[in-house]
């Protein structure tokens, strides 16, 4: 298991339930096409698997 995730925004949250644009805030994702390094853990792949379609992710 890789040490990291790297999440991208590749959609919009506009039309997004407001839990779901919460999660994407928390992941601290604020425009699209921005990345973020998050530690590979269950908690942010939890939050990841909540908005699986908003979001890429890759393992650094």
């Amino acid at each position: 298991m890789a040490n990291k995730l790297k999440i991208t925004l590749v959609r919009s949250t506009i039309g997004a339930i407001p839990k779901h644009r919460e999660t994407v805030k928390a992941l601290g994702l604020r425009k699209l096409h921005k990345s973020v390094e998050m530690p590979d853990n269950p908690a942010v792949r939890g939050m990841v698997a909540q908005v699986r379609h908003l979001v890429k992710v890759e393992e650094i």
